[in-house]
């Protein structure tokens, strides 16, 4: 089977167009029907367009391009999977804002390709571990501060669930949703953005 290169465009909301996106593509040679399109917020994958791209359209072997990385997803730590996962299943991606990436190498440089792909992935999973530690940290400092608070109270302090800091920090990765979080940790929709509340603001 033949290798195919798709093109990928996202903008946030509906009000957005997607001209500047799509024109860069069409000047590398893309057509209309390569070309799959959002209009949804980066903040994490669950796309129509961009699930139909990856879970069936890629096969091993073609190639992905964007225009910038954060076009993929604004979540640093989803960025790093997904060039995982490119990785793994032989789909290269060419990024438009990343010229290193664009190169078309001879036969047997191939390796080029993939420590520019090595790099940019450690780079970006070190970027997402140190914002998971410096939200852990801000959480740690904050249950503290609310705790003491909470002792000056005259009634009684809202309780931190015993889970609240693994979901406290995989819901400000973006990793799961608001909703997902209060079922996993028990908590109403008011008292669980009370406790974000007291983590990130005291």
């Amino acid at each position: 089977m033949n290798s195919r290169t798709y093109y990928y465009a996202r903008v946030s909301s509906k009000e957005q167009n997607l001209d500047r996106q799509i024109a860069a593509f069409v000047a590398l040679g893309a057509t209309d029907r390569d070309i799959i399109t959002d209009k949804e917020s980066g903040k994490d994958l669950d796309r129509k367009g961009y699930q139909a791209l990856k879970n069936a359209m890629l096969r091993r072997g073609d190639t992905l391009v964007v225009k910038s990385l954060d076009r993929l997803s604004r979540n640093k730590y989803d960025i790093h999977n997904e060039l995982q996962y490119f990785k793994e299943n032989g789909i290269r991606l060419k990024v438009i804002d990343l010229p290193t990436t664009m190169m078309d190498l001879p036969e047997g440089q191939e390796w080029v390709f993939e420590m520019v792909n090595n790099i940019l992935i450690e780079v970006l999973g070190t970027i997402a571990e140190q914002e998971r530690e410096n939200i852990r940290k801000r959480q740690a400092e904050g249950i503290e501060a609310a705790k003491q608070n909470g002792k000056k109270l005259g009634r009684p302090s809202l309780v931190f669930p015993a889970n609240w800091d693994s979901v406290y920090t995989s819901w400000k990765a973006g990793e799961i949703t608001a909703k997902t979080a209060m079922e996993q940790t028990g908590t109403k929709r008011t008292s669980f953005y009370k406790l974000v509340n007291m983590t990130e603001n005291n």
